[in-house]
């Protein structure tokens, strides 16, 4: 920050050298050059104020991780102290550290049943990516080489490295990078308010769940379950939409992979950790996984780090390996960081916010989004569970009907969030809310209220209103 005098220096001192130096994440870099970027420098509660002194409501929990919000000074000491006594070391050399043990046995409690042992990586990404290769691994020790091929989901997002976008059923995800890879194969998505315009008439919610359950099996039976390792998805798909399953498809969908001795891998990134108001959406959805992965709120976003769960079945044949096992990260299960997700998971225990997502905050926050947004002429559906919504806009509600440039909308209405002080995320023209777990129902208020004049100036500009 040499030679800037004021914020007002610096902001512009910021927004140089990161135009200079910075190549961000899903953006185009000459776009964001020429517009500006916005600085944030600091948060308390569900608030971020970027370095002109705006203050929004983050209403999207950073990426879907802030589980304790901004500022939690408990979050802060644990970091500290771990940093302070042990700033790193590795688990290559026949070693372990207290942080990391102690957070591997305290997930084994909150997992689902017979998930007790437990991988680290950095990212939902690269939990992710070791999944798939821990999925392969387990099928060449049992014998069964040629199951290889994984099966996933339209529209759905399990990361950004080669596997993890080819496992991705966002499509435009993979032309830059010549993917997906060999291997991946897809099933339908679970999307019945989209089911009417991809053909499926008006059929109702849980006939279309018993639907989407028998083409997949249908998928699996013409490429042969005995070439197929795994069954890959998010519990609630996030990232493509924020798709919430119907009450039929998951029980169907177990029913199906058991059938055909096909893994259940459960990506939980997004689900895990009081999201939805259970630790897990497997628990939620009554799912018994054979692998899981988990990021995000394990930390509440404070320190990077991510985990692969193994359930019985996979776990005692890669623990009782005659071999060393060849994968690890040199972050893998970093002091630090575990020390974070431990004291993290602490307080979410502590503070009963699980169980407060689940039985009152929750509850309020999405009777309230379907109050305040009945009978709008630009929304098509409010979805959710728990702190997770989404906000369908369609140029036709009755008849179910998307806008013909898809994303155009919901840009416009993330471009009103951001001018009027909320966080608030599209994908597509779905616009999506997963506040931080902490959240009050005056807070809630206030951040529907401004998502409701967000909705309607965006209508106002498609002159709807």
């Amino acid at each position: 920050m040499a030679g800037a005098k004021n914020l007002s220096d610096r902001t512009e001192y910021w927004r140089l050298l990161d135009a200079a130096h910075h190549i961000h994440p899903f953006t185009q870099t000459d776009a964001l050059n020429r517009e500006g970027v916005r600085v944030i420098v600091r948060g308390k509660g569900i608030y971020i104020w970027d370095s002109d002194g705006h203050r929004l409501i983050d209403g999207m929990a950073g990426l879907w991780c802030m589980q304790l919000g901004y500022g939690n000074k408990e979050l802060a000491r644990a970091g500290f102290e771990a940093l302070s006594t042990l700033p790193y070391y590795n688990h290559f050399f026949k070693t372990t550290n207290p942080w990391t043990v102690e957070l591997a046995a305290k997930l084994a409690t909150i997992l689902p049943a017979g998930h007790s042992r437990i991988l680290f990586a950095n990212s939902g990404s690269e939990a992710n990516d070791t999944a798939l290769k821990l999925i392969r691994y387990y099928w060449n020790r049992m014998g069964k080489p040629d199951k290889k091929l994984h099966l996933s989901r339209a529209l759905s997002y399990h990361g950004v490295t080669m596997a993890a976008a080819s496992l991705s059923g966002i499509t435009p995800m993979h032309p830059q990078w010549d993917l997906p890879l060999p291997g991946f194969v897809k099933a339908p998505a679970p999307y019945w308010y989209g089911a009417k315009q991809a053909g499926y008439g008006d059929m109702e919610e849980d006939e279309f769940g018993h639907r989407i359950a028998r083409e997949t099996e249908e998928e699996i039976l013409r490429i042969g379950p005995e070439r197929i390792a795994s069954f890959s998805a998010e519990p609630i798909q996030g990232a493509g939409g924020m798709i919430v399953p119907p009450a039929t498809y998951w029980p169907e969908i177990a029913r199906i992979v058991k059938k055909y001795d096909i893994l259940l891998h459960a990506d939980e990134v997004i689900t895990g950790f009081g999201r939805i108001g259970d630790w897990f959406a497997s628990h939620h959805y009554g799912l018994k996984p054979d692998i899981m992965t988990m990021a995000k709120g394990m930390s509440s976003g404070y320190q990077p780090i991510s985990a692969v769960s193994l359930g019985t079945r996979m776990g005692d044949v890669i623990a009782a390996a005659d071999e060393e096992l060849v994968h690890g990260y040199t972050y893998s299960g970093h002091p630090v960081a575990s020390a974070v997700a431990l004291k993290n998971i602490e307080i979410l225990e502590r503070d009963g916010l699980v169980a407060r997502v689940k039985d009152s905050i929750g509850p309020y926050f999405q009777s309230r989004l379907r109050e305040i947004f009945a009978g709008h002429g630009l929304v098509g559906e409010v979805r959710g569970l728990g702190l997770i919504a989404a906000i369908e806009l369609v140029e036709n509600r009755n008849e179910r009907r998307p806008f013909p440039k898809e994303g155009g909308v919901g840009k416009i209405c993330r471009d009103h969030c951001f001018r009027n002080g909320l966080v608030m995320r599209a994908i597509r023209d779905t616009m999506v809310l997963a506040p931080p777990l902490i959240i009050t129902e005056d807070e809630i208020e206030k951040l529907l209220a401004k998502a409701k004049r967000c909705i309607d100036l965006t209508a106002k500009d498609l002159k709807r209103i």
